[in-house]
C-alpha cells in the first residue's frame, strides 16, 4: 500500500526541483546537495536522488562521481534544438487557423494581451501570460494538445527565455505578441508567420547578449567538470 505514496512523493519532489531549475531559483551551475534538498522538502534522500536522475536524463542536472550534482549550465545547442521544435509546431499551426475564428478564444487572447500590459509584472507573472498566449494560439488553430509536447522539450529554452526577460523589458515582447495577433485577426497568415518567427528567434539574441555578460551561466567545453577546492568551481 505504500508504493503509490512513494510514487506520489517522487513525482512531487521531481516537479518541485524541476520548477526551481526552470525558474532559475536554482541558478545554472549551482551545486545540489541531496541531504539539504531532502531536509528542505521534508522527504528522505531516495526521492531526491531519483528526481535528480530524471532531471539528468532531461539534461537539466549533471551528476559527477566524487564531486556531486549540479544544475546544468544553459546549453545553447539544446536551446537551438528546442527552438527548432517550437518554431516548427507554432508556424505550422498558423497555417491551420480556421476562416471563422472562435470569438471566445479571440477574447481570451485579447484579455491576455491586456494583462501583459499591466505595470509591475514580475518575470514569472509575465512568463505565465506568455505561455498562455502561445498555447491559446495553438488552441485557436485546433492544435492545443501539441503544447504539452513543446513544453516537455524546452527546459533549456525556458531558462534562456527567463534570463532574457530579466534583461529585456516585457513590453517589447508584448508588442511582438500584438503584431502576431493583429495579423491573425486580419487573416494574414504570411504576416503572422513572419512575426511569429521573428518573435521566437529573439531568444538567440538574448542568449548571445547574456552569454557575453555572464559566461558562467552557459555550457562551453562539453568536457568541463566542476572541481572541489575550498568551494566547487567550474573549469
Amino acid at each position: 500500500m505504500a508504493q503509490p505514496t512513494r510514487r506520489t512523493s517522487r513525482r512531487t519532489v521531481y516537479e518541485t526541483l524541476r520548477r526551481k531549475v526552470l525558474t532559475l531559483e536554482f541558478p545554472p551551475g549551482s551545486a545540489l546537495s541531496e541531504n539539504e534538498l531532502a531536509a528542505q522538502l521534508g522527504v528522505s534522500r531516495t526521492p531526491v536522488r531519483e528526481s535528480l536522475i530524471l532531471l539528468a536524463e532531461e539534461g537539466l542536472v549533471q551528476v559527477f562521481p566524487q564531486v556531486g550534482s549540479f544544475v546544468s549550465r544553459v546549453d545553447p545547442a539544446r536551446v537551438a534544438d528546442a527552438q527548432f521544435l517550437r518554431e516548427a509546431v507554432e508556424l505550422a499551426s498558423l497555417e491551420d487557423l480556421p476562416t471563422e475564428l472562435d470569438p471566445d478564444m479571440v477574447r481570451e487572447l485579447r484579455e491576455n494581451l491586456a494583462a501583459q500590459r499591466r505595470r509591475g509584472l514580475d518575470v514569472e507573472e509575465f512568463f505565465a501570460l506568455d505561455e498562455a498566449f502561445h498555447h491559446a494560439l495553438l488552441r485557436l488553430a485546433g492544435h492545443g494538445n501539441a503544447w504539452a509536447t513543446v513544453v516537455s522539450a524546452k527546459g533549456h529554452l525556458d531558462r534562456a527565455r527567463r534570463l532574457g526577460l530579466q534583461a529585456t523589458a516585457p513590453p517589447a515582447f508584448t508588442a511582438q505578441h500584438e503584431e502576431i495577433l493583429d495579423a491573425v485577426l486580419a487573416g494574414d497568415v504570411t504576416a503572422a508567420r513572419k512575426a511569429m518567427r521573428a518573435h521566437l528567434r529573439a531568444v538567440f539574441d538574448d542568449v548571445e547578449r547574456i552569454r557575453h555578460r555572464s559566461p558562467e551561466l552557459f555550457a562551453g567545453n562539453r568536457d568541463s567538470v566542476p572541481v572541489r577546492r575550498n568551494v566547487v568551481v567550474w573549469e
